[in-house]
């Protein structure tokens, strides 16, 4: 079985990152916005969409950056494979969405979604000097986050 998934990299104007802490199957992660492709869906389509979802923030998809070229097991589900594509992407409007400053900085309205739902998000931007593949959780994005400061080919 495979699992698609569908990343942004947003960089804003002061060279920022912006990524998601989440709490999702009692783990904690760190990881570039965006989520699964779902049936009938393109993948701009897809990562549009996930950027209204979680951050109600309309985007651009630009430029494709990375699609996984290596098998990799979903760490969720040991019967998936994970296929992950990336592409930049730019913010159409200034974003909404509460940012923090420190990781998992969760407010009362994403606890309430952590109680309903047993998982919950937040968004910060990381400062170009200190992002890299440390910056990140999940395998693929750290290869992303590498090839995105240079260090790694694509």
């Amino acid at each position: 079985m495979f699992s698609i998934r569908v990343y942004g990299l947003l960089v804003d104007d002061q060279k920022r990152v912006l990524v998601s802490d989440e709490y999702i199957r009692g783990m904690y992660i760190t990881k570039f916005p965006g989520g699964g492709l779902e049936f009938g869906e393109g993948t701009r389509d897809c990562l549009a969409r996930e950027f209204m979802e979680e951050m109600n923030l309309r985007v651009r998809v630009d430029d494709h950056l990375y699609t996984t070229d290596f098998f990799q097991m979903s760490a969720f589900n040991k019967e998936y494979q994970i296929i992950s594509i990336y592409y930049y992407v730019t913010a159409l409007e200034p974003i909404r969405a509460p940012l923090r400053d420190e990781p998992f900085q969760f407010d009362e309205r994403e606890m309430e979604m952590y109680r309903a739902t047993g998982e919950t998000e937040t968004f910060r931007f990381v400062e170009w000097e200190a992002f890299g593949e440390g910056s990140v959780t999940l395998p693929i994005d750290k290869i992303v986050a590498e090839i995105v400061r240079g260090r790694r080919k694509a």
